[in-house]
This record gives structure tokens, sequence and C-alpha cells, in this order.
């Protein structure tokens, strides 16, 4: 299985993108890419901006969501929504055609410092994702005060490690239908 990770977080010690390196050493696919936003150079979406070309950054970034056979996303959540970065950038991806988040399993996943775990912006995520036509998990893994609960190793609470091991093979399993 070819996975793509997407972190909807653009800071370099983000703890979103910490449990996405978790989850890309959990399926061990050889094949699996974590995606780097900063690398891409994604303006604010604008029509006039559309109207010239798409950006080059959306070009090379559609064409990994395009090759991945499954999706990850690892999103903090703002304000109690989705990730600017994130929205912006599916806004971006679904203007290019053929459109690649068009029928594609996508697993969300949040780190957060609250205790609250990110979920709100879980489900506003999945907003824009389902109405582009993606498989969304039915489960989702939220991480509460994550900056505890994460460490070079990994979690730091067994009961955290098992949850997260079975909503990654559950999706595994389900990703498995749609390739």
């Amino acid at each position: 299985m070819q996975y793509l990770f997407l972190s909807g977080s653009l800071r370099k010690e983000s703890l979103n993108t910490q449990l996405l390196q978790l989850a890309a050493k959990h399926t061990g696919s050889p094949l699996s890419a974590i995606v780097d936003l900063n690398q891409y150079n994604i303006p604010l979406y604008s029509g006039d901006i559309e109207a010239v070309g798409i950006p080059d950054g959306v070009q090379k970034l559609s064409q990994k969501i395009e090759q991945a056979q499954a999706i990850i996303i690892a999103s903090p959540e703002y304000n109690y929504s989705i990730s600017g970065v994130l929205k912006n950038t599916i806004d971006w991806v679904s203007r290019v055609r053929p459109m690649p988040f068009r029928k594609k399993p996508i697993l969300l996943l949040a780190a957060s410092m609250g205790p609250i775990a990110g979920i709100r912006g879980l489900w506003q995520t999945r907003i824009p994702l389902e109405g582009l036509g993606n498989y969304v998990y039915p489960d989702m893994f939220s991480l509460g005060v994550a900056h505890e609960a994460l460490n070079e190793e990994g979690f730091t609470n067994p009961d955290d490690q098992k949850r997260f091991a079975t909503t990654l093979d559950g999706f595994s399993e389900f990703a498995k239908r749609f390739s």
C-alpha cells in the first residue's frame, strides 16, 4: 500500500507531524511519503492566481496525491476548526483536473496540547474531504495533551499506543478495499 502522509501544520516541531512519523513507521510501507507543505510554496487560494495557472507547488503535490493509494492526514485544530493551511491546500488541490483527491481512502489524526485533543477540527476537516468524494475512515484518532503523551520513542501511555495501532490497522484494512 502506498500511503501519503500529510500534516496540516507548517511548524517544524509539530506534534501532528510527529504523529504522522509514528503512523509511517507503523504502516512500514517503503513506497510511502511524508509531505512537508513548506516545500510546496502554496499561495493563498485566489481565482486570479488560478486564472493565470495552477501554481507549480500545487501541481507537484497533486501528483503525489494522485500516486497515493491511501492518505493519512494529521492536523491541529485552530479555533475549533480545520487548520487554515490544510483547508487552503485542499482548496487548491481541488482545482486540479483530474481532481486527485477523488475516491481516496483517508484517515484523520490530530495531536493537541489541549485536553479536547483536536477532535472538533477533525470533524470540520471531514466536510470538504467527503464533499470531494473521498472515503474518510469512520474512526479518527485524536491525542490530547500530546506534548506529554509523545516522546522520542513514541507514546508514553501504552493505552494510547494500542488505540493508535488499532486505528491504523483498521484503516489499512479499509483502504485495501479501494486499491
